[in-house]
């Protein structure tokens, strides 16, 4: 705990720029949460590095990540919102964290298969310790609450198991954090195969909604969105992905029922849906777009903000980073 609130940690990782899912399902819902827990929020660029980077966009990926935080609402005041590379102290818990993880455990890792099958050319012992990186963030922070989708469940599940095997070691080292369950971000699907997440790495880019498209393409896009022959707007997830994956995303951005939708749509086809659905998150992105270009724009205050809260995340690892080295025995630095 800090100054008397619950820690809630989490972060997203720093390649390409985020999606219209990422900002429903996630982003958006974070914005009130400071009022309830200490949130920590990291710009997770060292994950990142388990598929191959081009440098100079990385970088420019990274800023961009951090401005789309505080562009979305999240006041980088009041929340610490920070590079994860800047605080050593998530390397160095993770080598410890690693000597007690066992191979059994990173073997039944799904999401390691997958991607192992996606990047078949570069299956890297990053991607293979991947969880045992995500439990030091959390565990550096000594996060009581994580915010987590399905995918990321079993990578919580681990965190636990290692925390708690080593609280079983050395005593009382680090809080077992808990997943946090609160309002339920929208679920948001490909445009073009419903039956599947929207994604930032999608090669198909009609499928995605970047969170910095502008009008234009967000129209174009929707249009081409895959729905079926039936042509009435009628939600059924199972018989009709696409034309529900639609309502879903404007019961998001409209505040509407499914009901409503169905009723103010009674007749009038999937062309007019369709174009109602674009206009209605172009509307919802463009008042993101603009803060986003003051503060790309606004060079001093985004350092300034990175500066002050790289600092105050650094203090925050160190005071668990020392406790957890002098508890495995290592000597400690003559200061």
């Amino acid at each position: 705990m800090l100054d008397g609130k619950k820690i809630l940690y989490s972060g997203m990782q720093a390649t390409g720029t985020l999606t219209l899912g990422n900002y429903l399902g996630a982003l958006k819902n974070w914005v009130s949460l400071n009022e309830e827990y200490e949130c920590i929020y990291g710009v997770m660029d060292l994950h990142s590095l388990t598929l191959r980077q081009e440098p100079a966009q990385f970088r420019k990926n990274a800023r961009a990540l951090y401005a789309l935080y505080v562009a979305a609402g999240l006041d980088p005041e009041k929340n610490c919102i920070y590079y994860q590379s800047h605080v050593s102290g998530h390397a160095e818990l993770s080598w410890i964290l690693n000597c007690f993880t066992y191979m059994g455990e990173l073997n039944r890792m799904t999401q390691f298969k997958d991607k192992s099958t996606k990047h078949a050319d570069n299956i890297n012992a990053g991607l293979y310790t991947y969880p045992v990186l995500m439990a030091a963030d959390i565990l550096l922070y000594q996060a009581d609450v994580v915010p987590v989708g399905i995918d990321q469940k079993q990578h919580l599940e681990i965190c636990r198991d290692i925390a708690e095997r080593f609280n079983n070691i050395y005593g009382d080292v680090f809080t077992i954090p808990e997943p946090y369950i609160g309002k339920v971000g929208a679920k948001i699907m490909s445009l073009q195969e419903p039956e599947k997440k929207m994604s930032k790495s999608d090669e198909n880019l009609n499928a995605t909604i970047l969170l910095l498209d502008d009008t234009d393409t967000i129209i174009r896009k929707f249009k081409r969105a895959v729905t079926d022959s039936d042509n009435a707007v009628r939600y059924d997830s199972e018989n009709k992905p696409g034309i529900s994956n639609l309502i879903d995303i404007y019961r998001a951005t409209t505040g509407k029922t499914k009901e409503e939708i169905e009723r103010e749509f009674d007749g009038r086809g999937y062309g007019d849906f369709k174009l109602a659905v674009g206009e209605a998150v172009a509307d919802l992105l463009k008042p993101m777009h603009s803060r986003f270009d003051e503060l790309m724009k606004d060079k001093s205050y985004i350092e300034a903000m990175i500066k002050m809260n790289d600092e105050k995340a650094e203090y925050y690892a160190k005071k668990t980073l020392r406790k957890v080295q002098k508890k495995v025995g290592l000597t400690e630095r003559i200061r």
